[in-house]
Parts: C-alpha cells; structure tokens; sequence
C-alpha cells in the first residue's frame, strides 16, 4: 500500500510511542532492551501504531534504532506510521560528547548540528529515511522552530531566521505535494512559537510539549487548541510528565532539577502535595498526568517514552483509567490545578 492510497485524515491512536528514549535519553539502553519496548508497543496496541522520532533523538539513534528492530522485527512498513521531526543532521562526533545538547543524551558515537532551511529540511529528510532502514515517515515537522528563533542575536536575525523556518516549511508541503508524505505538523516546547507559526503555515496537525499538562495549562494556550479543535486539526501532547518529574525524576523540562533550577522549591513543593494527593486516591501520578493531558481540547493522542518494556502496556492502559472525581476536586482544592480549567467537568463525565 502506498502513502497515496492510505487515507488522509490521520489516525492516531491514544497513545503514541515517542522514541527518545531509543537515542540514550538520559541513559544507554542496550540495543535488546530497545528492541523489547518497540515490540511490547506493536503487540499491545489495539489502534494504529505510530512512533514518534526526531533527528535530535540521540543525534539520528533513535531514528536508526527504530528501523533497525523494526526490520528485525519483521514489521511490515505499511502497518507502522512513523512522525520524523526534522531540524537535526547527524555529523561526526569530534569532541569526547556532542555539543548539540550537552548531559542529556548518553554513549553517542555522533554529533548533530541544526538545519532549518528548504535545503535543510530536503537534507534532514534524506538522512532520517536511511537511518530508517527503509521505513519511510508519513508525518514530517520542522523540530525547535522556538530554539531556532531563540538562538537570534538581533531582531534582525530573529527575522531572518523565521523566514528560514518558512522556507523549511515550504519544503515539507512539496513533499507532501509530490507524495512523499501525508501531513505536515509542528513539534515545540514553546507553544507561543506554535501559534505564530499557525497563522503563517497549514498545519496538518500540532505537537505541543512541556506545556498542556497538569501543573501547567495556561488559559491562551488553552484558547488556541480550542481553535485547533475547531479546524479538525489534531493535537498531540508530549512530555506531560516535564520529562519525567512530576512522576519522581530529577529532571524538569530536560534540566536537572536541583537548587539552581529558577523555582526549584516551588516545584519540587508542588510535587511532594500532588503525590500526597495521588496517594490518598490510591492514583498513580503517571495515570493523572495522562487523563489529564489526554482531555485538554483538541487532543487527539499523547506521546509518550519509557526505558521500561514492561510498562508499555500500563502506559497504553492509562488513557482508559478511571479516576475518582473527588482527586480533581482535591488538585482545585489545594490549588495544583487552576480551577478555570473548563475540560474538568469533561474529565469527571467520563469516569
């Protein structure tokens, strides 16, 4: 079957399968353990499998890992949907650890350096599709667009950058225009860079990270899925776990979470009442953090990583748990969750 001859509208399935953790996220995993989450992800899904991946992830690991098991796993590539978020280009690795993102990403044999531009996104989507082992991504969008415009050293550089971002988007609506793709989409932690992207570029759909979840969901942001929502274009909600520490990590947001961090006692305050709350509901904090993050408007899918085969099926099984209303009430209560969140109601509906 051929990307012409899929359907177009796009169908994601609750849970998506991020693949971070396949680029040494924080830690090497062994190439046998990687293999194993790829596999408990294929055979607990009842819905469409789709992975989502990025040049950055490991500087092109993740992307090699994933087509690499999955060949191994002799899944066929029409039974699989592949998000690749380009932005990152692989390159050799001069230095004793890559540059492009330092301490986070462990044991790489490579560096990546940022190319957001029409060549780039040509360049990024080339190099991804061999790395993919001939697995070929349906979904394409330009990664770190935010970064990419904070990086400016003048307003005249933001400028110019933001028309390279323009440019790099032209590029993914030509493939899609010769067939090589079907959607086109957006991956950021900077959600106001999404909505100001959106007014300029059709999207296919959207993927906001760090920012629609239960210890932030800002009121504009909020306002703008509810748009989305209104135009049929999807949304899928990444990271609502702040990279791991609102379920007990030491990172926030990919930075380590010690007495440097701005707010750090705030945070790690928050934490400690969330996690009394969760435990006097008997709620794990993961399965709140997903119903959540799942009932925020327009949001079609979470996307969520793991280094632990074994909770893949817990991870697909949390979109469906039942939470008692009164924990929502009890996070509005102590001031966790604001209590102008209009989709709370929704939540306690569907229990």
């Amino acid at each position: 079957m051929t990307l012409a001859e899929k359907q177009s509208n796009l169908n994601l399935p609750g849970v998506i399968l991020g693949t971070s953790a396949l680029g040494n996220l924080f830690v090497a995993l062994d190439g046998n353990v990687k293999r194993e989450i790829i596999k408990e992800y294929i055979d607990h899904s009842t819905d469409n499998i789709v992975f989502d991946s990025a040049g950055k992830y490991g500087a092109g690991l993740a992307l090699e890992s994933l087509g690499k098991y999955l060949r191994e796993l002799r899944i066929a590539p029409e039974n699989v949907t592949i998000s690749n978020k380009l932005g990152w280009f692989r390159t050799k690795l001069k230095t004793p650890e890559p540059m492009f993102e330092k301490g986070v990403w462990v044991g790489l044999k490579h560096d990546a350096v940022q190319m957001i531009s029409y060549k780039g996104m040509m360049t990024c989507f080339e190099q991804g599709n061999e790395l993919l082992n001939g697995y070929q991504p349906e979904m394409l969008s330009v990664h770190d667009p935010d970064e990419y415009l904070q990086a400016a050293k003048s307003i005249k550089d933001e400028q110019k950058r933001y028309e390279e971002i323009l440019e790099a988007y032209q590029a993914l609506a030509d493939l899609k225009a010769n067939g090589k793709i079907k959607s086109v989409g957006i991956g950021a932690k900077d959600w106001k860079t999404i909505i100001r992207i959106a007014k300029d570029v059709k999207l296919d759909w959207v993927m906001i990270a760090n920012s629609m979840t239960i210890k932030s969901h800002p009121s504009e942001l909020l306002a703008f899925m509810t748009s989305l929502q209104k135009e049929n274009i999807p949304v899928i909600n990444s990271a609502v776990f702040h990279a791991g520490f609102l379920i007990g990590g030491n990172f926030y947001d990919y930075k380590l979470a010690n007495e440097d961090l701005p707010g750090y006692e705030i945070l790690i305050k928050w934490r400690s009442d969330f996690f009394e709350t969760c435990k006097d509901h008997d709620v794990k904090p993961a399965e709140a953090c997903v119903r959540f993050a799942l009932n925020a408007p327009g949001v079609r899918s979470v996307a969520l990583s793991t280094t632990n085969p074994k909770r893949i099926k817990e991870n697909l099984e949390m979109s469906r748990t039942v939470i008692p209303d009164q924990f929502w009430m009890d996070l509005v209560e102590k001031g966790l969750v604001n209590s102008s969140v209009p989709f709370l109601n929704s939540i306690m509906r569907k229990n």
